[in-house]
């Protein structure tokens, strides 16, 4: 079973028009392995991993008290423990020494380039607005930087929502002219879900939105913020260069904004380490993106909802109503932009905006009401009990008199016996 890191490889490796023996070779897996991953054309199924207990794991404590007094070595701690009762092997406390020093360590690193075309690194930043009323609120920066030439995006949004990460990169990759081969992330939630065994468990959706553009997603390991700081140090950039003194009037204009100071200011400087211009190093790195698919991948957020006997579905603390033939089947739910679109297979069924309030239901059809010659009608097709109900209960017949009469009773001229 090969992790979904190498099944995005395999599938990179294939665009850029390697053979299956070359990957196979590159990857160090068989390449049958390869053959039946770029024929299945869907990600490996993930398998929890049951861990077995070690000798060992009753003397992980000691072990770690013993390393925080002082740098023994494992032969030390070895004869320590066999005098405690432990009775595994050398190799197996060597190996859990060795990896609690490495923990330890201070961890060295030295600067590196990346190939043109290679490697984009993203991140988003939080900035504090103020409006007229004196209230704080926080607007959030998606940076995109490419590792080669520093050619940058940049874009505003009210939400962190993984819709509008997945159309940030859409727009990017569009202003870049290009998708990058890999594009390296911390461990932010729209990317990874969670870690299995220090293995990382990516969002499907957003596998799913990488395999449509053609780039596969690394993660800078936990706790190493060097790693990302081709995008780390561009985000101090713009907090300095573009948001100190800036006056925030709304999102569309300091979106606008930043373009201009993308295009006028980030791309036009001088950039330290290689010591050229931003713009020209970005213009030689164009030509090894990768290009953008025929169709744009569809962001929404999709949900699947069964119809109930009543012809409503449920989705958020509210109810909607959609058309009978679908009763008991399963529809599909489109999200995006607080607007809910409803499929049944290729159809589009309905179109709601997600209202502020809960426990509402929407869509449901008015009874359309009888006219008084429409109920007659209706009474005479139901029966001789039912026609007699319509006509004497609900519509008995009412004595008409003049209005003038009405006059003459009121003055004492005329009596309502007459």
């Amino acid at each position: 079973m090969i992790s979904t890191e190498v099944y995005m490889d395999i599938l990179a490796f294939k665009r850029q028009g390697h053979s299956i023996r070359w990957i196979a070779r590159k990857l160090g897996i068989h390449r049958e392995t390869v053959k039946k991953h770029l024929e299945s054309n869907s990600f490996p199924a993930y398998t929890r991993k049951t861990v077995k207990p070690s000798i060992l794991d009753p003397y992980h404590q000691v072990i770690r008290d013993f390393l925080d007094e002082d740098d023994y070595q494992a032969t030390w701690i070895f004869e320590r423990l066999k005098r405690m009762g432990y009775a595994g092997c050398y190799d197996t406390v060597k190996v859990f020494v060795r990896s609690i020093k490495e923990q330890k360590c201070r961890i060295a690193y030295t600067r590196f380039e990346t190939e043109p075309g290679l490697q984009a690194q993203v991140d988003w930043g939080d900035f504090k607005v103020v409006d007229d009323s004196g209230k704080t609120d926080t607007v959030y920066a998606f940076v995109m930087v490419l590792g080669f030439s520093r050619g940058m995006y940049v874009e505003f949004a009210e939400r962190c929502t993984l819709e509008v990460f997945m159309d940030c990169h859409l727009r990017a990759f569009r202003q870049l002219r290009g998708v990058p081969a890999e594009i390296l992330y911390d461990n932010m939630k729209h990317v990874v879900i969670g870690r299995e065994d220090g293995k990382p468990t990516f969002n499907v959706e957003f596998l799913h939105f990488s395999k449509h553009y053609g780039f596969t997603p690394r993660l800078c390991p936990p706790y190493s913020p060097w790693v990302k700081g081709k995008v780390e140090r561009p985000m101090d950039y713009l907090r300095e260069s573009f948001w100190r003194g800036y006056t925030y009037r709304s999102l569309s204009q300091a979106n606008e904004d930043v373009a201009t100071w993308l295009a006028e200011t980030a791309l036009q400087r001088i950039h330290g380490t290689y010591r050229q211009q931003v713009k020209l190093r970005w213009e030689q790195e164009i030509p090894h993106l990768g290009p953008l698919p025929a169709t744009d991948y569809d962001t929404s957020l999709k949900f699947f909802r069964k119809v109930y006997k009543d012809c409503l579905i449920s989705f958020g603390g509210n109810r909607y109503h959609v058309a009978s033939h679908v009763v008991g089947k399963k529809v599909l739910l489109k999200v995006k932009n607080d607007v809910i679109r409803i499929y049944h297979d290729a159809d589009l069924l309905r179109t709601y905006t997600i209202p502020e309030g809960k426990g509402l239901a929407l869509g449901i059809p008015s009874r359309p009401s009888r006219t008084p010659q429409e109920t007659p009608r209706y009474g005479r097709s139901k029966g001789k009990a039912t026609r007699g109900l319509v006509t004497r209960t609900l519509y008995p017949e009412v004595y008409q008199r003049p209005l003038d009469e009405y006059d003459r009773y009121a003055a004492g001229g005329v009596s309502w016996n007459n």
